[in-house]
């Protein structure tokens, strides 16, 4: 009789294993290639257009409240990374950003949704901008789902506040990596 139980366990359990990730596309960026000459930024010594890629997510899973969108470089020389990007509150029946949405101000952004103060010092997407002759950065893009409708955070939270709260509710996820020398 146990053996049977511990059949009837697993088959019931094989559904949560071959449930399908989150997937992110855009039609800005490619997984591991690097990133074109909109994502780079356009001060400290680089020329791009400093303008947020298109991305579009599926496979959201079952419980999603809202999203959350990150651009992160772990290479950076500071010893923790650099936040280039950081979307909140965005509502679950989203499923997409057009390219621009990370503009200063936010009015691209859809209702409700709200930017962090970047390292770059403000709220809004600051491309990607390594240092002279350094290896390529690897940009990650990532979208979150969340057990939450709203994060809340103070008006001057940093970007490592918010993506402490996002990791405390997140449920499902989806990245890009684009590895980029850009000087």
């Amino acid at each position: 009789m146990k053996i049977k139980q511990v059949v009837a366990a697993v088959l019931l359990a094989v559904p949560a294993f071959m449930s399908q990730a989150m997937v992110l596309t855009s039609h800005d960026i490619t997984n591991d290639k690097t990133l074109q000459n909109q994502q780079l930024f356009n001060q400290w010594g680089c020329t791009g257009k400093n303008v947020s890629p298109q991305l579009t997510w599926k496979d959201v899973p079952a419980g999603t409240k809202s999203f959350a969108v990150t651009m992160y470089d772990p290479d950076a020389p500071t010893g923790s990374g650099w936040w280039h990007w950081s979307v909140i509150n965005i509502p679950a029946d989203v499923h997409s950003l057009a390219a621009g949405a990370g503009a200063v101000g936010g009015k691209a952004l859809p209702k409700g949704a709200s930017m962090v103060t970047n390292d770059f010092g403000f709220k809004g997407f600051g491309g990607a901008c390594p240092p002279p002759n350094a290896k390529p950065h690897n940009y990650e893009i990532t979208v979150y789902a969340l057990n939450t409708a709203k994060i809340k955070l103070p008006e001057n939270a940093s970007p490592a506040l918010a993506g402490y709260n996002i990791l405390a509710h997140v449920i499902g996820k989806a990245e890009l990596v684009a590895p980029t020398n850009a000087r």
